[in-house]
Parts: structure tokens; sequence; C-alpha cells
């Protein structure tokens, strides 16, 4: 029988989708992978862009993430979708899928959701996605 005590704490992950606390000293919990990973992927699904965009010519749209919180802080969320006419008919959908991912990407993972209470919103992000393309 194996020791399955141990636990690496060596970061894993695709760049771009690692959530902050493996940068810092904090307790790795259940919601490190999935969950803030899972809000990014909501991001780039409505934004039909990556997480990291470098050649973006605005400073604050390199970072998929720290612009889609500024952008729905200030209630601008139609400059996350400013080349996509079709989701802008629905903005109370891209409203719902942006709430979601910002839930997810929260900094501090206890305040991150769980599973089954994102199941119902992201059913509403399949729709979404498959009205679009």
């Amino acid at each position: 029988m194996s020791d399955q005590t141990q636990t690496n704490k060596m970061i894993r992950g695709t760049k771009g989708y690692v959530a902050p606390e493996w940068f810092r000293s904090k307790p790795l919990t259940a919601k490190v992978d999935v969950y803030y990973s899972y809000g990014v992927l909501l991001l780039e699904i409505v934004c039909c862009r990556k997480n990291v965009k470098f050649e973006s010519e605005k400073e604050e749209e390199i970072i998929l993430t720290d612009w889609a919180y500024d952008c729905y802080k200030g209630r601008k969320l139609e400059r996350l979708i400013e080349n996509d006419d079709e989701a802008r008919t629905d903005m109370k959908r891209v409203e719902r899928v942006v709430i979601v991912a910002m839930w997810c990407i929260q900094e501090e993972p206890s305040l991150r959701p769980s599973m089954k209470n994102v199941e119902t919103p992201y059913f509403h992000v399949i729709l979404w996605y498959r009205k679009v393309n």
C-alpha cells in the first residue's frame, strides 16, 4: 500500500489559468484548480480571446481577468464584447456569465463557489455559446 500522506505543492497547471494562491503562502484547497480555471475559461468564451494578450495596444487589456474585473466593476461590460454584435443583443446573459466568472476568480479561495453552485448558470453559458455560434 502506498503512502498517500504527502502532498506535492509544486506549481502545476497552464500559465494564465493557475490560481493566485499557488504563488502565495496560502493553503491549497480543492478550489485551487478547477474553480479558478473555470472562471478564466468563461471569460475567454465571452470575450472571444485568450487570458493573456501580450500584443494588446492597451496595457489594461493584457490580462483578461484583471480587465474583465475592471469592466464589470465600472459597469462597462460592453467593452468585453465590442466586436461581437450578436452577444451585444443579449447583455443580460453576458452579465450573468461574467458574474459567474468573477465569482470563480476571486482572490480569496473561500469566497469561490462550489461547482454545485455554478451548475445552473453554466447551463446558460452553453445556451449562449450555441446561440452565438
